[in-house]
């Protein structure tokens, strides 16, 4: 016996009655995105489960652009199109300085490589990278970055990246995991059950992965080269410090709209023997 295809009022009773907060205009979206009535059945039973809308519709709204999106890839939240904002004007004064040549600008724990993807969108010509340890999202990532003329690179921080950028690298912008590890379990199910863990843990106080990507990083800037990550409120004066043990200026960025912050460095500028 063939089911019956669910109506819309129908999946907007099943998508509220799974706690989803704005069950109309998922419906919508779920409706849109279905070529048949047995492919909207098997959305709606996806999102019902749990699944995170982004990976179910495959792509995710980010800075007006609709990011390709795969299953068990990080979703880009929107908080994140803060650090897309704050890198633009860094990228912006570096020409208005009268900087010559096409700007680098590396996307590193890049996931989706949303942040890539927007940057590019929002500056202009840039010779564009992006880089993940996982190799979901950097397959993921070469979707939304690759037809930009970007590159995608897989593997640890660093360690992902060709030795040609050493040095070369204008704008570094990254976005960490900083949930400390024993919070994760805290987080919701859509996260924690649906995104890779690599993602999401940032060691015991959250701020592993940024100790080690602000180590490296006066390796990796070009002079007056900058770098942005993401972090949270209460753990920007930490990042701050953080930056400053790798030689780094810090500067804490907040938007109350977005409930976001980043912190913007540069390597900090050496004083002369006598002081000045």
């Amino acid at each position: 016996m063939r089911t019956m295809p669910p109506r819309p009022a129908e999946v907007i009773s099943r998508l509220r009655s799974a706690g989803c907060v704005f069950a109309e205009e998922e419906a919508a979206l779920l409706v849109a995105a279905a070529a048949t009535d047995e492919e909207l059945e098997t959305l709606v039973r996806q999102r019902v489960a749990g699944v995170p809308l982004e990976q179910v519709l495959g792509w995710a709204e980010f800075c007006g652009l609709r990011i390709a999106l795969d299953p068990q890839v990080f979703v880009p939240r929107r908080r994140t199109e803060y650090l897309v904002r704050r890198g633009t004007k860094v990228l912006q004064a570096r020409r208005a300085a009268g900087a010559v040549g096409i700007p680098v600008v590396v996307d590193l724990c890049c996931g989706s490589g949303a942040v890539a993807a927007a940057l590019a969108a929002a500056a202009g010509s840039l010779e564009l990278h992006a880089a993940d340890i996982d190799p979901a999202a950097a397959a993921c990532a070469r979707r939304n970055v690759l037809p930009l003329g970007g590159e995608v690179h897989e593997g640890d921080l660093y360690g992902a990246l060709p030795d040609r950028l050493r040095g070369r690298v204008d704008l570094l912008a990254v976005n960490a995991p900083y949930v400390p590890s024993g919070m994760i379990g805290t987080m919701p199910p859509e996260a924690r059950l649906h995104e890779p863990r690599t993602s999401l843990d940032g060691g015991p106080d959250g701020l592993e992965l940024q100790r080690r990507v602000a180590a490296a990083a006066p390796e990796w800037l070009a002079p007056g080269g900058h770098l942005l990550i993401e972090t949270s409120r209460q753990q920007a004066p930490q990042t701050v410090r953080i930056f400053a043990g790798s030689g780094l200026s810090g500067r804490v960025f907040s938007s109350r709209k977005r409930d976001a912050t980043v912190v913007l460095g540069a390597v900090a500028a050496r004083r002369s023997k006598q002081g000045r």
